[in-house]
């Protein structure tokens, strides 16, 4: 056997040449749906093409290639005959192209045969293949979503704005999550306005499941650690899930220790409390090893039995068949071009503190530092402190696009960029917001205990010692009033605005220069 490349050989003649890509790890996959052990053959690959066209957090690569590898004994066990290529296989070609390609030939299959990728990238390549392979490539969909991308593609036809709330009520009807008979559980759709209060440090707080790793993933690590050594990210401690049956019991001590209390502090922070009730489950969602609406069933179960409150259960199940499906049809309607908007002109560079976490801002330096070292932060800490600070300070969104699909493990560019371009920085000018989540010091005051922290004082407005979100905001809303102005939920800030004195609006847009102005 050839290093880092198993190939269990069969004397039946290839039919169909399948290809698992690394966040389908699932055994009910659709390309698998209609296949032959006997007759088949899968292949799995890791190549660099994939690892590195975002320089992705060493975590987020050591856990798909250790969960592929699980993935594979797996399949294996369950008597398919799997091709596995590894990183490091002298022969890798590097590519989905050229590793298809080689097994073509190799095996002389009658087709190809891949259930849809994520990525409108990888998609273009495969639509290539038919040409590139000279034989049939077929492209199945991904039965995972509960939309299928025609049926959200009828859903948004004629709608001028695409609002995630009304699609969620249409997918609690589709799914029967929540209701109660033709009504929603409990007389309303969204709860989220029980979910919004500040946390205390505590004790009791839970952490999440914790995996020691394997000989597998041991090897995987070691492989990381000297092939993507200028990436970004600590690679130690490895604690994440990577088989199924691993991310199953990450799921059952959520429902048991942290679902009760989600709903109530989903947007508080705590400096010395990373994960507090979260279920950190999306990465193995995202990846396969659990199922979205089996994951969605079991918390509703939870619900019904009076182990959770209903505004925990909703609010989870939201970002599950509402925002997690949303946002998914959203990219697959707008791509190429979305990755392009750009609606307030934002063009700078990237700070540099977003890689190494070396600034004076508590908030900033508390998500980044967790961020490198966890390849985590939930999602306020994404939108609200990381986001908002980039969208105030007018950086380019296709550059924090960019890091956000790095740096965290759950990121994969069909969920992220809708959520970073249209959600966290408002580049597509309202399509998916109905206004910029911009906000001041304060909001990150209310909602967290970062500010006692902070060598800024966020209730100073103005000056060297002010919290730099407080003159930014202001200084984002005066930048981009031709833009915002006609906004109808801004118009009490604009009127805020407006009343003040020429002296106060000076001193603000002169800190936010000043505050701009030292940003590299």
């Amino acid at each position: 056997m050839r290093k880092g490349f198993t190939v269990r050989h069969s004397p039946v003649k290839t039919r169909s040449l399948i290809l698992i890509l690394g966040d389908q790890l699932s055994p009910a996959i659709s390309s698998l749906k209609a296949a032959d052990r006997q007759c088949d053959r899968l292949l799995m690959v890791e190549v660099a093409e994939e690892a590195t066209y975002v320089r992705h957090h060493r975590k987020k690569i050591a856990f798909l290639f250790s969960a592929m590898r699980h993935h594979a004994a797996a399949l294996r066990d369950a008597g398919w005959q799997v091709d596995y290529l590894q990183f490091d296989a002298a022969e890798n070609t590097g590519s989905f192209t050229g590793e298809v390609a080689r097994a073509v030939r190799r095996l002389r299959p009658q087709r190809v045969v891949v259930t849809e990728p994520g990525e409108w990238r990888v998609r273009a390549a495969m639509d290539r293949w038919p040409a590139e392979l000279g034989l049939p490539v077929e492209i199945l969909d991904d039965v995972r979503f509960l939309c299928s991308r025609a049926a959200f593609a009828d859903w948004a036809a004629g709608r001028k704005q695409l609002r995630m709330e009304f699609f969620y009520r249409e997918m609690r009807r589709k799914t029967g999550l929540l209701m109660d008979g033709e009504q929603p559980e409990g007389g309303k759709w969204n709860f989220d306005a029980q979910n919004r209060k500040p946390a205390k440090a505590d004790l009791f707080i839970p952490q999440p499941h914790r995996v020691e790793p394997d000989a597998i993933t041991k090897e995987v690590l070691t492989l990381v650690g000297a092939r993507f050594g200028d990436h970004f990210g600590d690679l130690t401690p490895f604690w994440f899930a990577v088989t199924a049956s691993e991310a199953e019991a990450a799921l059952d001590h959520f429902i048991e220790r942290a679902l009760p209390s989600f709903g109530d502090y989903q947007d508080a922070m705590l400096a010395d409390q990373r994960f507090l009730y979260h279920s950190v489950l999306s990465l193995y969602i995202n990846a396969g090893l659990l199922d979205p609406l089996a994951v969605c069933r079991r918390v509703e179960a939870a619900y019904r039995a009076g182990q959770a409150p209903l505004n925990a259960a909703e609010g989870f199940i939201r970002q599950i068949i509402g925002w997690r499906e949303y946002v998914r049809g959203l990219y697959w309607l707008k791509m190429p071009g979305y990755v392009e908007e750009n609606f307030f002109a934002a063009d700078r560079p990237l700070p540099d503190f977003y890689w190494t976490a070396d600034t004076q801002m508590a908030c900033l330096k508390a998500a980044i530092t967790q961020t490198r070292e966890e390849a985590y932060a939930h999602h306020i800490q994404r939108l609200m402190v990381t986001g908002n600070f980039a969208m105030l300070a007018g950086i380019n969104p296709k550059q924090v696009h960019e890091w956000y699909l790095a740096v965290y493990a759950d990121a994969y560019e069909w969920v992220e960029l809708p959520n970073t371009l249209g959600m966290s920085q408002f580049a597509d000018g309202g399509l998916l917001g109905s206004k910029p989540y911009a906000a001041s010091g304060n909001y990150i005051n209310r909602m967290s205990d970062y500010c006692g922290r902070c060598p800024y004082d966020v209730k100073q407005k103005t000056g060297e010692r002010a919290c730099p979100f407080n003159p930014l905001y202001w200084d984002f809303l005066v930048r981009n009033e031709d833009r915002l102005r006609g906004n109808p939920r801004l118009a009490q800030v604009y009127r805020t605005w407006d009343r003040m004195s020429e002296e106060k609006q000076r001193d603000y847009r002169e800190s936010a220069a000043g505050i701009l102005a030292k940003l590299k």
